[in-house]
């Protein structure tokens, strides 16, 4: 028998295989093409060429099977080296092993009218089925697909007993009057998926004979029943449908919503938030812990100091991870809206705020800090909200949130202003100005130290042009200017905090929190209100 009828055979049987096949030689090597099919006892068919080479192939090809996922070897007939296979030949070998045969398996408990409607289904979908009764006629052949394994007992129980069902088994019980047996059997096994056909009466009637046998509430809340997906459906087919659906919705790990919903509860929850910096950061952090889709924006090369709790500091290159939350950089709504289902939180360059009109956001935050109204007003979204000074709320944003440190930092105004920028830092261990770092002239910024870092008051820590810059304090520095900016007389590019070593500055700062706190506030508020 040859190697590809040989594959055909084990296809057939749903019986493990691989092919490791020669896709680049160098040198002096056995062979230069050629084909072997390697089972998952090592059996071998056909050859690479023979020899140690050989031998390792067919070890990779027992371990690719075992992981049921493809791989490229390469061996080099040398003694010493990468990839060595201790020979003398002086060639190397790259080959591919690809693994067949893996089809999923599908248990059919009970032969009725139901699991025929199902196995034809199933096997459309690649499932390898077996069907089990303890009734001849029920298992006769034209009731099933060509292919279609099938297991007569003397007794429901038996017939279940001979059946090889593991952790990666599909099963499905439905019978006539042997439910309790079936269940009582299959519920002890581990499996992928465990479906019981019955109504919601009798699920508890034979859940309640499971816990008499000891069955634990883990194991239970393991099978699905009743079981399938509400479609309406009565007849065999439909019902087929609907079981199917539910067993290819836990095979391939997925939501089961309707796409539809899915997306409108995409929309639903959407917020846009304009600049990118740590208080942006802390609060898209908490609208995202709080189950809230985010999308942030900001220039193109943002001028935030604290660049290790900001999501702008994405757009300087490489993804940023803020308390376990990833920021990544993207230029269209496609690559967000991927961004999105992994988790993560997009980062678009936008700096007039048109990206309101392309993804319509259902929430709008405001928080660039500028001190100032840089374009934001009601209409940008249905609730729209504002941080800081430079914002009147009730006519330019629907909610204004206090930044201001103090007994009111975080405060929902609804109608009104925030206080004025008072154009002092927040006071830590009674240092103000003195803790931030401004530019003594217009220029190139280039830093001599890095975020974390404890200075010294004096200490050269960065330079515009040819003039150099030195700390104000000695403490960490917690806020630095991406090197590279150009500055202006004045412009702040950096912070020194007095509290040094204690000061955690890879985290949200308390501040960042208050003002997040008051944003999702007021989301929640005026959402109430709509």
């Amino acid at each position: 028998m040859n190697i590809f009828a040989k594959a055909a055979q084990l296809e057939q049987s749903n019986i493990p295989f691989a092919f490791a096949n020669i896709i680049e030689t160098k040198g002096s090597s056995p062979r230069h093409s050629g084909t072997m099919l390697i089972e998952e006892g090592g059996q071998i068919h056909g050859t690479i060429g023979g020899g140690m080479i050989e031998r390792y192939v067919i070890e990779q090809a027992v371990e690719a099977i075992k992981e049921n996922k493809p791989r490229v070897v390469t061996g080099r007939m040398t003694r010493n080296g990468p990839d060595a296979m201790g020979m003398d030949c002086g060639g190397a070998m790259t080959l591919s092993i690809d693994v067949y045969g893996t089809r999923p398996r599908l248990f059919l408990i009970g032969a009725g009218h139901v699991n025929r409607a199902i196995a034809q289904v199933a096997t459309h979908l690649g499932f390898d089925i077996t069907v089990a009764d303890a009734y001849e006629a029920s298992l006769a052949e034209q009731h099933f697909p060509e292919g279609t394994h099938r297991v007569l007992g003397n007794n429901m129980l038996t017939a279940i007993q001979s059946l090889d069902i593991n952790e990666n088994s599909y099963v499905i019980i439905a019978t006539n009057h042997q439910d309790q047996d079936a269940i009582n059997a299959i519920a002890q096994q581990p499996t992928a998926y465990t479906g019981l056909m019955a109504s919601r009466k009798k699920v508890q009637t034979l859940f309640q004979g499971l816990r008499e046998l000891g069955t634990s509430q883990q194991q239970i809340q393991h099978i699905h029943s009743p079981i399938g997906f509400d479609i309406g459906a009565e007849t065999p087919e439909e019902i087929a449908i609907s079981v199917m659906a539910e067993v290819l919705n836990v095979k391939n790990g997925a939501s089961g919503f309707k796409l539809k919903d899915h997306v409108g509860d995409f929309n639903r929850k959407l917020v846009l938030i304009r600049g990118a910096g740590d208080i942006a950061t802390g609060v898209a952090a908490r609208l995202h812990n709080s189950g809230f889709k985010v999308v942030m924006t900001d220039i193109e090369h943002p001028t935030m100091i604290r660049c290790s709790v900001s999501f702008g500091q994405c757009l300087y290159g490489d993804p940023v991870t803020v308390e376990g939350i990833q920021a990544v950089k993207v230029d269209s709504f496609d690559k967000a809206c991927r961004e999105l289902e992994k988790g993560n939180i997009p980062v678009f360059v936008d700096e007039t705020g048109k990206l309101t009109d392309t993804i319509k956001p259902d929430f709008l935050v405001d928080a660039i800090l500028a001190k100032k109204n840089l374009g934001t007003h009601k209409a940008m979204a249905p609730v729209t909200i504002a941080l800081g000074p430079g914002f009147h709320a009730g006519k330019d944003c629907h909610a204004a949130i206090e930044t201001n440190r103090g007994h009111q930092l975080g405060r929902v105004i609804y109608d009104g202003p925030c206080q004025p920028n008072s154009g002092i830092p927040g006071s830590i261990l009674g240092y103000t100005d003195q803790r931030v770092i401004r530019a003594p002239q217009a220029g190139t910024f280039v830093a001599k130290v890095v975020l974390g870092d404890i200075v010294e008051e004096g200490q050269e820590i960065a330079s515009i042009d040819d003039t150099v810059v030195y700390a104000t304090l000695s403490g960490k520095v917690r806020g630095l200017l991406n090197s590279g900016l150009q500055v202006h007389e004045g412009f702040k590019i950096g912070d020194i905090d007095p509290r040094g070593t204690s000061v955690d500055h890879c985290s949200i700062s308390d501040k960042a929190r208050a003002v997040a706190g008051g944003v999702l506030e007021a989301m929640l508020s005026l959402s109430h209100q709509q």
